[in-house]
């Protein structure tokens, strides 16, 4: 035992003086340029003399000039009056970081960066936190050109905006994981976001991304839903550049939004973001400038404006937004929308923290970023997502269950298509073009109202992926009534997108587990389909349940193409589409 004793200390010893030989690290804070995550800002070297500064004559301190990594400037103010001699840093509770990234002894100007802290109900903890960070110039042009962000902290977790102290820059999607955010997307949260300077906004209470919502319905400290709400500034002035100063102004005006829903609630620690389908409103949209939200404490010390170029945001008293418990109000009873947009992720790959990106009415078989396909969109999946377009709002965003596959449906599409990833090899991130890759090949199914009456009835397949469709179901021809029960989503909580999940999903696994009985009945092996056969959850019974409806129709096809059975092939063909398969047993 001593002699264990004697080696331990011994390897302290040689640890000691191992570690007594990397000193002094050059009298600098041990986290800067590593390649590894700083997490906070490196405090000044060793020895470094900070200056104190009374900006109000009382005799105390009221700012902090120190400097950081690179020696760059830097400037803590103190909003809560606890700020003492001796401290080298403000705190994270009701202070104001000035960061001057260009050292040109401008603190708050062009080129730097501003995060300020602000405790609103006197609790003794940050729940707001506003990041400002200005281009390296001027240049006339509004967007994208700097930011303006708002974090607030419903859950009180403590997390806000994630910021790169190697470089003073914000960065929102940073993550550990596949959808692990360092930026606070997680649980009940929230932020205002816009990509442009505050000198070149006229109204600070507005944003842009106004809000973006973030919902933990279950209390599990995860996102089951996000809400988008978008103020879209609008061409005034023709006669100057769109980009300018007049035509790039905020109206207090939502004329976009997207809902986004993890239906099957399956997110979870290493799947924090699973979010299933997106519902998305455009049009007119609604005016919330009587969504009014006072604000306590944003207001530091009149003295210390003069750090700032724009000050204004420190003399907010109210920001204007449509808030959590006002949402859906705005949305389905105040909002005036003309087109309604929806996407499914049928192969389940979606990590964003936005939604499920929509895809595009246009070209089923054009691929790729700005390439005029359903696609078109960067963000949205190259292949595996699934949109439906009511262009006229004519369904007025409510929702269906077709018999045709037994799928969630938008009513009033006039049409739809499937681009078809059945093993998820496109996978969507929060940037799809980070993998630089899009299919060569892809099978693609497209879905149309032919009749006009909301529903679609008119099914293509192109499963070879030669662009041209090869199989088409007309349910009008065959007799099947494509009308279903209406699904209103407006009043709809948490609980119920879940149980309506759970509906499709078994719905779908009983329609598979009859073809099965089916295939038996005229002999077929179904053990070539072991892998489909078996699911152990909500969103397994709803995708294999899918496929092996799909596989067992086809081979029953050819059973009836080999006995030359027409009459079957034909009673195959209806049930498949009408979901019907005990008519055949």
């Amino acid at each position: 035992m001593k002699k264990c004793k004697f080696i331990y200390l011994a390897m302290l010893g040689v640890f000691a003086v191992s570690t007594a030989q990397a000193l002094p690290y050059d009298q600098k804070y041990w986290n800067q340029k590593l390649q590894i995550e700083p997490f906070r800002l490196p405090l000044p070297p060793v020895g470094y003399q900070v200056e104190y500064i009374d900006l109000n004559g009382d005799g105390k301190p009221d700012a902090i000039k120190s400097v950081t990594v690179n020696d760059t400037p830097i400037l803590w103010l103190d909003d809560d009056g606890n700020m003492k001699k001796g401290d080298i840093e403000g705190d994270m509770i009701n202070d104001c970081l000035l960061i001057d990234r260009n050292k040109d002894g401008i603190y708050g100007g062009q080129g730097d960066l501003i995060i300020d802290w602000v405790d609103t109900d006197d609790d003794g903890k940050a729940d707001m936190q506003i990041v400002i960070e200005y281009p390296k110039k001027n240049t006339g042009e509004v967007w994208p050109n700097g930011h303006y962000m708002i974090m607030r902290d419903l859950d009180k977790d403590n997390i806000f905006n994630y910021i790169n102290w190697n470089d003073f820059s914000l960065r929102c999607w940073d993550k550990n994981g596949v959808c692990d955010f360092y930026e606070d997307y997680s649980g009940q949260t929230m932020f205002m976001k816009i990509h442009t300077s505050t000198y070149d906004i006229k109204d600070l209470r507005l944003n842009w991304e106004n809000p973006f919502l973030f919902y933990d319905e279950d209390g599990d400290g995860l996102t089951e839903m996000a809400i988008r709400f978008v103020d879209s500034p609008k061409i005034k002035d023709r006669s100057k550049p769109s980009n300018s100063y007049v035509n790039r102004q905020l109206e207090g005006r939502i004329d976009w939004v997207s809902m986004a829903v993890d239906l099957d609630n399956d997110n979870g620690p290493g799947n924090e973001f699973d979010f299933d389908f997106t519902i998305g409103f455009q049009g007119k949209g609604f005016d919330y400038t009587d969504q009014v939200h006072k604000v306590n404490n944003l207001r530091g010390m009149p003295e210390a404006d003069k750090f700032f170029m724009d000050p204004r945001y420190r003399q907010l008293t109210e920001f204007l937004y449509p808030d959590h418990k006002s949402a859906k109000e705005m949305i389905f009873k105040r909002g005036e929308w003309s087109r309604v947009n929806f996407v499914y992720d049928e192969d389940d790959d979606c990590g964003r923290w936005e939604r499920v990106e929509f895809y595009d009415p246009l070209d089923p078989f054009k691929i790729g970023w700005k390439n005029g396909g359903i696609d078109n969109n960067k963000q949205s999946d190259a292949a595996g997502d699934r949109g439906e377009w009511d262009m006229d709002n004519s369904g007025k965003g409510k929702l269906y269950v077709g018999k045709f596959d037994g799928r969630l449906h938008l009513y009033g599409a006039e049409w739809g298509c499937w681009r078809v990833d059945q093993n998820t090899e496109y996978y969507q991130g929060w940037d799809r073009l980070w993998i630089n890759k899009n299919p060569k090949k892809f099978a693609t199914v497209k879905y149309t109202d032919k009749n006009g009456n909301g529903f679609l009835d008119y099914v293509e397949y192109d499963m070879d992926g030669d662009g041209k469709f090869e199989t088409v179901f007309d349910l009008k021809a065959l007799g099947i009534d494509d009308r279903a029960k209406l699904i209103d989503v407006s009043s709809f909580t948490y609980r119920d997108y879940t149980k309506m999940m759970k509906r499709m999903s078994d719905g779908i696994w009983e329609r598979a587990q009859t073809a099965v009985r089916v295939a038996h009945k005229y002999g077929l092996n179904t053990s070539w389909y072991a892998w489909w056969i078996e699911a152990l959850s909500m969103r397994e019974k709803y995708h294999r349940g899918y496929w092996l409806q799909y596989y067992l129709f086809q081979d029953l096809m050819n059973y009836g193409l080999r006995t030359g059975d027409k009459d079957l092939q034909q009673k195959l063909v209806v049930a498949y589409c009408s979901g019907n398969w005990k008519s055949l047993l």
